[in-house]
């Protein structure tokens, strides 16, 4: 790995300002005023949302609860793992539990556990997102149709093609995948 450091402290970004430009309980969107290193300065759009928690849930048989939905931003009908908004003052792993009951009917059989924390657009956005990893739920309900078209267990083999083939688009869905897969070939 070939490192390169400037002599001098490293130098930060400058944020004149910052002004809102709209917000409601889930996302803030403002415009702040830049100045880079080398004096240019310019405004940049920064979109802040609440943190969210998403969910493999994988099985006995090493297949992954997916959603499939159409996300009208993107206009596309995607498979995603479930997940939602942490309520204030919520735990996330109750809030990532609630999400997965709610929108595909199955509860997970213990509390999920903590893989990671991530930014998925960190050059424009404060957006923090949860993925959590259970094994094992056990359906007590229906999907919310608000929520999803239909749902599916799909072999972990098959949902990592469909990353392949740009049916499964989302950060945390992609992510979420990629680490059941890695902790099932781990246990091999």
């Amino acid at each position: 790995m070939i490192v390169t450091d400037r002599e001098s402290e490293p130098i930060k970004w400058k944020i004149f300002g910052e002004r809102l430009v709209d917000e409601n309980p889930f996302i803030r969107l403002s415009k702040a005023s830049v100045g880079l290193p080398d004096g240019t300065e310019f405004e940049q759009y920064v979109i802040r949302m609440r943190r969210t928690a998403t969910t493999a849930v994988v099985d006995d048989r090493d297949r992954v609860l997916l959603m499939w939905r159409h996300r009208f931003i993107i206009d596309r009908w995607v498979w995603e793992l479930p997940g939602g908004y942490v309520d204030q003052a919520e735990d996330p792993a109750a809030a990532a539990a609630r999400e997965v009951v709610e929108e595909t009917g199955w509860r997970p059989s213990r509390r999920p556990e903590l893989v990671m924390t991530f930014q998925p657009m960190i050059g424009n956005g404060d957006a923090p997102q949860d993925l959590y990893y259970v094994a094992g739920a056990e359906q007590v309900g229906r999907p919310d149709l608000n929520e999803t078209n239909r749902i599916a267990w799909v072999a972990l083999d098959d949902a990592e093609k469909m990353i392949e083939r740009g049916e499964i688009v989302g950060a945390a869905t992609v992510i979420g995948v990629l680490y059941a897969q890695a902790k099932r070939r781990d246990r091999s």
